[in-house]
């Protein structure tokens, strides 16, 4: 697997810490605002994604853009893809951010919603893109980078002929690790903050599907182990938790890779097990490119912005200019 140079990232002295790195950028972004103009696609099995879109300056169309997978229980909305909309400003390139299954302000229509390895509505919406762009890069967000390098490598010879590149960051790659590690006691403020979400999600659905979903205790489940074992696996056609984990885990993926992606991991995440830092098991790889910084928390690198770019957006978008 090459590695990618770019500038080394320096946290700041008074931010420096696994948990500060991830929540202050967090809060600190959420100011930004994005103009968004809204699109339905509707799905080949009757569901639906809302797809919104940020053009670019300067231009009236481009033939390009970004398109931007949130991590878990995000949206368009989120701190780190508004700040991607942000930087993006002064490239001729629109921002399209897919709100996920039911991440979108409305319920979804299926008592499925999305999950770490769902690939076939990313399929759906390039086909809808290579309508309007000649170009689409990639990009994901923790879930959202997991889906997108599962995609990219596992059916290789099958990814849209409009993608030119791809790019994940704070990727759970190995999803079973990455579960457990966010388990852990330390980390139990993430593990309260998804489950309850996650808990709302569901006794909506309940009220909507009351035969095929019963939500009684859901919000008493302690952790990704209970939730993907009741929830996330029966409705997905997974046997347990561990196999929805074991077979949608990008790690399985990347030595097949062949367009040109990059995977930013910090190795301070508190949420990315070791397997999140792959090295010999895809060194095979001739196209995925590598930058694990020793700091970075969770979709954080905080610090001053370089052209109104955040670290890992500068390395980002320098990777895909470059392509």
């Amino acid at each position: 697997m090459p590695t990618y140079k770019c500038p080394p990232y320096r946290c700041p002295f008074l931010l420096r810490g696994e948990h500060v790195e991830t929540i202050v950028p967090n809060l600190s972004r959420r100011r930004i605002g994005v103009r968004y103009r809204r699109a339905r696609l509707e799905l080949g099995d009757g569901d639906f994604v809302d797809l919104d879109t940020a053009a670019a300056t300067g231009t009236e169309s481009s033939d390009t853009c970004v398109l931007a997978l949130h991590g878990l229980e995000g949206s368009s909305g989120a701190p780190y893809v508004k700040s991607l909309a942000k930087a993006l400003k002064g490239l001729p390139w629109d921002l399209v951010a897919m709100n996920m299954r039911g991440c979108s302000e409305e319920p979804n229509r299926a008592v499925r919603f999305y999950h770490s390895g769902e690939t076939g509505d990313l399929r759906e919406v390039l086909s809808h893109l290579e309508t309007r762009y000649r170009r689409v890069f990639l990009f994901g967000f923790s879930l959202g980078g997991n889906v997108v390098l599962k995609y990219m490598g596992e059916n290789a010879d099958r990814v849209n002929s409009v993608v030119a590149g791809a790019v994940a960051v704070s990727a759970p790659i190995d999803l079973e690790g990455s579960a457990l590690k966010i388990g852990e006691r330390r980390n139990r403020f993430y593990m309260r903050r998804f489950i309850r979400m996650l808990s709302l999600k569901i006794e909506a659905k309940a009220q909507l599907y009351p035969e095929e979903l019963d939500a009684s205790g859901v919000r008493g489940l302690k952790d990704f182990l209970d939730f993907d074992g009741r929830f996330t696996a029966p409705l997905n056609g997974f046997s347990s938790a561990q196999d929805y984990w074991r077979r949608c885990s990008a790690l399985n993926w990347l030595r097949d890779i062949r367009v040109p992606s990059l995977l930013i991991n910090a190795r301070n995440d508190p949420f990315l097990s070791p397997a999140c830092f792959p090295a010999s098991d895809v060194e095979e790889s001739a196209s995925l490119y590598s930058v694990f910084p020793d700091r970075g928390g969770h979709l954080g690198f905080p610090g001053l912005r370089t052209r109104d770019r955040a670290w890992h957006e500068a390395v980002a978008l320098g990777f895909l200019e470059a392509l």
